[in-house]
């Protein structure tokens, strides 16, 4: 990956930093076209899932057989509300813990992740095939993954604020401005190739980013 867009990718670490979680607690909806990405999750959800079962079932079970004795019967029915209580108990954390608009965001970093690998696809191919590279359109490329770069850091600390602290956002002057515009303007019409397909999605990943930082601070009292 050129040097580039490797300043441009928003990494876990600095995921973590923004929003104060970890991105690999969710399976975001762009995660599930990505066959490797999906098994990856169920398995540690799989697994975490189980552990945490065996643990509680085992400290009951061993309370229940220092007080009654030994009950084959108790242990199958304790297993059974363990296992419900444990993955209902789960889902119901990461749904009040972390709000839809946390996981929207998300979920565009991981598109906007999507269109980086994209450009990068395409320098591969230049370089492989000795195609002539449109310097323009790569460089109208890059400044438009930047300008979504911003948008997407910017809607996350919102995000981040809003959910943390519950104030106006009146206060932080540079959180009120946004990129689309500079976006709309780098979009031409007469360019052939893949880039332009890349910039109309980058353009998309923007407004929705948009949208939701509106429907944030729309929820404000």
């Amino acid at each position: 990956m050129q040097p580039d867009l490797l300043g441009l990718e928003i990494t876990k670490g600095e995921l973590k930093r923004l929003t104060g979680v970890k991105p690999e607690l969710f399976l975001l909806p762009s995660m599930m076209e990505n066959r490797e990405q999906r098994f990856a999750f169920l398995l540690k959800e799989v697994r975490e899932t189980l552990l945490l079962i065996l643990l509680i079932t085992g400290l009951i079970y061993a309370l229940i057989t220092l007080t009654i004795g030994s009950q084959i019967g108790w242990g199958i029915i304790l297993l059974i509300i363990v296992v419900i209580a444990v993955v209902v108990g789960r889902w119901l954390w990461r749904r009040f813990r972390y709000p839809k608009a946390l996981i929207i965001l998300l979920n565009e970093v991981d598109k906007y992740h999507a269109e980086v690998q994209a450009v990068d696809n395409l320098d591969q191919q230049a370089i492989s095939e000795n195609l002539e590279n449109n310097s323009h359109d790569r460089e109208t490329i890059i400044a438009a993954l930047q300008f979504v770069r911003e948008d997407l850091v910017r809607g996350l600390k919102i995000e981040r604020l809003l959910r943390d602290n519950k104030k106006s956002l009146t206060d932080q002057q540079d959180l009120s401005v946004n990129n689309l515009a500079h976006l709309q303007a780098l979009q031409t019409s007469n360019s052939a190739g893949q880039y332009p397909q890349i910039l109309n999605q980058l353009l998309q990943i923007d407004f929705d980013v948009q949208s939701q930082i509106r429907k944030l601070q729309q929820s404000l009292p």
